[in-house]
């Protein structure tokens, strides 16, 4: 399990992240950072530390694998904190207690898999914390948590913070034994979706549906350039009632990081996106059944599937395609960087 010294400051922190306002962003992030690196022993800097444009940057995955970067195992209790605090600057209340109970599903995963041949090692303490360039406020830099079924990705620069990609996963999706019997981690990604699809109409399911047969995983993998087509119902073609539920399953990821990150990416999307995204189904409308949906714009996509396990296996991106890992952050900052005295290029 996962221990006490890392779960029980939760609160508190989260708090004083999410609800700071005079800082921005930025400030927080870097100087969360910065308090974590100092911590660190010139052996756990160099697992930790990476540069700006590091290949490891975009080595992007969800599976349980060997990973470059610092893991809480091998963190002090004082290093674990501070890890902690800078994972707080990154995400809600609700997506940080999200991000710890991902981790801690590992153990009830361990427990379920115990005495199974040819099973990854299930550990709640194998998660990654990694640092590319040089965290200052103004400056570009980014910083990643991954680990199995999670994977959190930040970019900072003078132009902003993006959050993309971002990755939850449970397994099991619904704990069914055990102390914690009847805990369902992404339970509101699943109802949500689920209640859109069934309220259309036959015309709309015509066009919403797209086939019965469910991918076996997530179709949007970070390491895509390019989105799948955007295919399904349009939004906007819906009743007003229906297209509230569509912004609240959009809401529903984007809340689970901190609330200036969320606002201003629903505002981009309301205003550039939402009047040509399109939402899609495919496989079962029951619970129990395979099903895998999105809700996809021309830059973004929410991109939810369940089909492994008995359909207890739920996986669920957030993806931008220009701001993935701070792309069109970094493109705008390095353009400002080397521009000619005068600003003209």
């Amino acid at each position: 399990m996962i221990s006490p010294r890392w779960i029980l400051p939760t609160f508190a922190l989260v708090c004083s992240a999410s609800l700071a306002g005079a800082s921005s962003v930025q400030t927080e992030m870097a100087s969360a950072a910065q308090r974590f690196l100092v911590t660190l022993s010139p052996e756990q800097t160099a697992k930790a530390v990476f540069s700006l444009e590091d290949a490891e940057r975009k080595n992007w995955h969800f599976i349980p694998r060997v990973r470059l970067g610092l893991p809480l195992k091998e963190m002090t209790p004082e290093q674990r904190l501070v890890a902690q605090a800078l994972l707080a600057t990154g995400l809600s209340s609700q997506g940080y207690s999200k991000a710890l109970t991902v981790m801690s599903l590992e153990a009830v995963l361990a427990e379920l898999e115990k005495g199974q041949t040819g099973k990854a090692v299930r550990d709640p303490e194998m998660y990654f914390f990694s640092v590319f360039g040089t965290p200052k406020d103004g400056t570009a830099w980014g910083w990643r948590l991954e680990g199995h079924h999670l994977s959190l990705n930040f970019t900072c620069s003078g132009k902003g913070t993006t959050s993309t990609p971002s990755f939850f996963g449970t397994n099991p999706g619904e704990v069914r034994q055990g102390p914690r019997m009847g805990l369902r981690l992404l339970e509101r990604e699943e109802e949500l979706g689920r209640a859109l699809v069934k309220s259309l109409n036959e015309e709309q399911k015509k066009a919403a549906v797209i086939g019965s047969e469910v991918p076996k995983d997530i179709l949007n993998d970070p390491k895509r350039t390019e989105l799948t087509p955007s295919e399904g119902v349009l939004v906007s073609s819906l009743s007003a009632p229906q297209q509230e539920m569509a912004a609240q399953l959009v809401r529903e990821y984007l809340g689970t990081h901190r609330t200036e990150v969320a606002a201003t990416e629903w505002d981009r999307i309301k205003s550039a996106e939402w009047d040509q995204a399109r939402f899609c189904w495919m496989g079962g409308f029951e619970s129990g059944v395979g099903h895998y949906y999105r809700i996809q714009g021309a830059n973004f996509v929410m991109e939810y599937d369940n089909t492994q396990n008995g359909a207890n296996h739920p996986h669920a991106v957030w993806r931008d395609r220009v701001g993935d890992f701070g792309t069109d952050l970094l493109k705008e900052h390095y353009q400002a960087s080397h521009a000619p005295a005068g600003g003209k290029k």
